[in-house]
């Protein structure tokens, strides 16, 4: 079987969620898989390699999924096209095989985000994926839930996939060093990781954290991620609430990085008012770091009972649970006890078993157990 993945965002240098999705599914699928044969379409060729798999250059500027990739796979179709994030070709062979991931309707809960033409196409694309691919993959069952429920989608055709998390838990390792990311070096701080946008529910942890006192020490607050859309309100959110000189803005850290950060936190945040998955939430738990989590979208699922949940609208109880965990050393212990357990649960090795599973059924139409 070929298998054709749309592999464009798989190797964008800086990643964020759906692009660390698709890097680590595809390089664990071409891993794990000896049988099936892999062709990745790509936008820019440079630095694309990935075990056997074949790299098919497609430089299209502009359009290019419905144009570039669809010519493409209209002249050499694969057996199955895999699309890792939300949007199929229009255009395709009748006797194509689609499989779209989609990894949440989070779009549902700003109404900003009409305001932005390429996201009302997001929005849109999705609704296509959902009513004309053969089979669906949701990275969680709330994603699962709101695509039945809001999109009318058949859930028949919707086999949940849990992401994964980089390697195994790390519950000891070496002190790391942060003087190349933060210059707040040895101070406490409590930390976020994410793209910078309203979803993310920013402004509401920045009140959260002006609210705390570190016990006769500087507590900081520390956010690395790089700037999405409609920021300049979070930006700014830190000189309203009095906290500046205590808030740092990292922008995109790198994966290495990003270790020694979750190591040396005293906990992370993710205060988001909807999340498809929360990845952040696992890496933090692979690294020690205790979690506290919204209670919204698939965070609950994902945290189960290895994190406190919290009422993403409720900025004092967002501030309780902080200052609980900066002040219990020992609900930060068991906290990263049950992290370390529940992050065994999820893994991209079997993230790749069950989508390869996914891909095999499709293309036999046998009936997919979900």
């Amino acid at each position: 079987m070929l298998i054709g993945i749309d592999a464009s965002r798989a190797f964008i240098k800086e990643k964020t969620g759906t692009e660390n999705y698709s890097y680590n599914l595809i390089k664990k699928l071409v891993e794990i898989d000896k049988k099936n044969k892999y062709r990745l379409y790509v936008r820019d060729s440079h630095f694309c390699e990935m075990g056997t798999a074949e790299i098919k250059h497609i430089p299209w500027p502009r359009f290019w999924t419905q144009a570039g990739l669809a010519l493409e796979c209209l002249l050499n179709p694969p057996d199955i096209l895999f699309v890792p994030a939300h949007t199929m070709p229009i255009i395709r062979r009748p006797n194509l095989k689609v499989v779209v991931t989609i990894h949440g309707l989070e779009y549902e809960y700003l109404p900003q985000y009409y305001q932005f033409p390429q996201k009302l196409y997001l929005n849109k694309s999705t609704e296509y994926a959902v009513h004309h691919a053969d089979h669906l993959i949701a990275v969680s069952q709330w994603t699962k839930k709101e695509l039945v429920e809001k999109l009318r989608a058949d859930s028949k055709k919707i086999s949940v996939v849990y992401e994964g998390v980089r390697g195994n838990a790390v519950p000891h390792s070496e002190e790391p060093e942060l003087s190349s990311v933060t210059s707040q070096e040895g101070l406490p701080y409590i930390l976020f990781v994410g793209t910078i946008q309203p979803r993310k529910n920013l402004i509401r942890l920045i009140k959260a954290f002006s609210r705390l006192q570190a016990q006769g020490q500087a507590l900081c607050l520390v956010i690395a991620g790089k700037p999405g859309w409609m920021y300049d309100g979070i930006l700014a959110a830190p000189k309203k609430c009095g906290v500046e000189k205590r808030v740092k803005f990292l922008g995109y850290v790198s994966n290495q990085d990003l270790a020694g950060l979750y190591q040396k936190a005293l906990c992370f945040v993710l205060p988001s008012l909807c999340e498809g998955f929360g990845l952040p939430v696992l890496e933090a738990m692979r690294y020690g770091c205790p979690v506290i989590a919204a209670k919204a979208g698939a965070l609950p699922e994902v945290v189960g009972k290895a994190g406190l949940l919290v009422d993403p609208y409720n900025v004092d109880e967002i501030a309780k649970a902080m200052k609980l965990m900066m002040e219990n050393k020992e609900l930060r212990e068991d906290m990263r006890e049950k992290g370390f357990a529940r992050v065994q649960r999820f893994s991209w090795e079997k993230a790749a078993q069950e989508t390869l599973k996914v891909f095999e059924k499709v293309v036999l139409g046998k009936t997919i157990s979900v």
